[in-house]
């Protein structure tokens, strides 16, 4: 059993490819600072406790573990956030990025699959953006992942360090089991924020924005399910581990959903006609993104198997399970 270092492995997006990895026949190894991870999502592996800054306490890692690769998802990821707080991010996504790779090459590890986003694309030229699209991001967040991507591909070219570099669209979802799921405090993804509007746990969702071009005036995504993009990963892994070269693939289902076809599908998963504020539109929101997956189908041999109910089918159970745990921790 090859052994695996999955840093950022308690958040929603690597606990999810942990559990993919060790179906896979991996050990993943998680290594997290607990910030915005939960040490109850560790549940394939060990868990050390650790942040992607710390030079000493990562070698110590490398060395006990001797994993054949990283998988990096330890970010910031609020893009509000992100506007407030610049220095933050560049000081975790940016230098900590640098930090964990440096700490890979002195232990000899070769190979990185990098949790980047579509965000280094910033505004859509054409949609569906495909892997060729210019990257502009619009804001801090994006700017870091794509300072990520450039250093992986000097660190490619200059000193043979390979690495894939995985664009996510709108994650979302959850394991289907009900294992792990979606935990973000405070919570800014709209699949999350309209169930537990469903649920009456929270404010009222907030539609942002009808005068958007789009067929019903609001703005289209493309969501994916969690365990696709996990599956996408273990591709990338074993890629990397066959001597694959740097590169970088889109992550998305290739289909587009809108704002209020998202809601009228969470109506129909609860059963509840929730309330829904109207709201001006955010500013930078574009008004489409929707992936071109071509690539990834083509060279990783990926295909995403769940759709929007299967998504909303998943996140619901979870979060009304985590409603019900808190309920039963409160009495």
């Amino acid at each position: 059993m090859q052994t695996v270092l999955v840093t950022g492995g308690a958040g929603y997006v690597g606990s999810h490819v942990c559990l993919r990895l060790a179906e896979a026949g991996f050990q993943p190894v998680v290594y997290d600072n607990l910030s915005n991870g939960h040490a109850e999502f560790v549940k394939w592996g060990p868990l050390e406790v650790g942040d992607i800054r710390n030079p000493a306490r990562l070698d110590a890692v490398f060395a006990e573990y001797k994993p054949v690769a990283v998988l990096h998802f330890a970010a910031l990821i609020e893009v509000g956030e992100s506007v407030k707080e610049p220095g933050r991010f560049y000081d975790n996504n940016v230098a900590g990025a640098i930090c964990l790779i440096e700490a890979a090459r002195r232990a000899g590890v070769n190979a990185l699959v990098f949790s980047s986003t579509c965000a280094t694309y910033g505004a859509p030229e054409r949609v569906p953006l495909d892997e060729t699209h210019p990257q502009a991001p619009l804001n801090p967040y994006g700017r870091t992942k794509l300072m990520v991507e450039q250093v992986l591909r000097d660190l490619d070219r200059y000193a043979g360090f390979r690495s894939i570099s995985l664009r996510y669209f709108n994650a979302a979802g959850a394991d289907p089991q009900g294992r792990i799921g979606e935990r973000h405090e405070p919570e800014t993804h709209a699949i999350p924020l309209a169930i537990r509007a469903a649920m009456g746990l929270g404010a009222n969702f907030r539609l942002m924005g009808e005068d958007y071009p789009t067929p019903d005036g609001t703005a289209v995504r493309d969501y994916i399910h969690v365990l696709d993009l996990a599956d996408a990963h273990v591709l990338a892994l074993k890629r990397l581990l066959a001597g694959g070269p740097t590169d970088a693939f889109n992550l998305g289902t290739g289909a587009g959903t809108s704002v209020r076809q998202l809601i009228a599908s969470i109506q129909r998963s609860s059963n509840i006609a929730f309330e829904v504020e109207r709201a001006p539109r955010r500013e930078g929101d574009a008004p489409v993104l929707v992936a071109d997956n071509r690539k990834a189908r083509e060279i990783l041999g990926w295909t995403p198997r769940f759709n929007l109910d299967d998504i909303i089918d998943s996140a619901w159970r979870w979060h009304r399970a985590e409603a019900s745990r808190a309920m039963q921790a409160a009495e």
